[in-house]
């Protein structure tokens, strides 16, 4: 893939679709509700079509598991759902346990009866969210470009594009593994104290 198609594909990715602090209600909500509110919101950014943003299944294994505070009358807050939100973008890098870890102080303060500014966190999540979502759109023209002057020129046409896009590829998951490595790395030496 060239560098237009690389954009093209990245913006395809539906990546700066988060559930804002607007889109989620005050009111509290049933289960059903909440599943349907998500898979409505990220219904673009699956991978296939059998993929499920959040089940039932999803939703008691995270409160059995401690990620969500207390639910109360079967109902759900406004507050477990950024949780939700969160726990939604972290899973696709981080373990359950490491996600637990990483809100397992804002969950205890509110199991302890005491308000955490989770709005006020969150809203500074999304600002980073869409940072992050420039800084990848430069690194993936910066690679594409990087790996484009590595390329030996006297190859076939076939074989310069299997060799680019393998490279693009390597590139791009390397850079997660390390991203990764260090978000564990953080928990491991700075969210364990919770």
């Amino acid at each position: 893939m060239n560098k237009n198609e690389l954009m093209e594909k990245f913006k395809e990715l539906n990546l700066q679709n988060q559930l804002t602090l607007d889109e989620i209600p005050e009111l509290d909500l049933y289960m059903d509700q909440v599943t349907q509110l998500f898979d409505n919101k990220f219904n673009k950014s699956k991978r296939t079509d059998e993929d499920k943003a959040l089940t039932k299944t999803m939703v008691n294994n995270y409160a059995k598991g401690k990620l969500l505070m207390s639910i109360k009358n079967k109902k759900y807050s406004k507050e477990h759902l950024i949780l939700m939100s969160l726990i939604y973008n972290l899973k696709g890098g981080l373990s359950i346990g490491d996600i637990k870890s990483s809100l397992d102080k804002i969950v205890k303060t509110f199991e302890a009866g005491e308000e955490y500014p989770i709005r006020d966190l969150y809203s500074l999540y999304l600002k980073q969210h869409n940072e992050d979502l420039q800084d990848v759109e430069k690194t993936i023209v910066e690679k594409s470009d990087n790996i484009e002057n590595m390329m030996a020129s006297d190859k076939s046409d076939e074989d310069n594009e299997f060799q680019r896009n393998f490279l693009l590829l390597c590139s791009f998951i390397n850079m997660s593994n390390m991203y990764r490595k260090m978000g564990e790395k953080l928990i491991d030496e700075y969210f364990s104290k919770f």
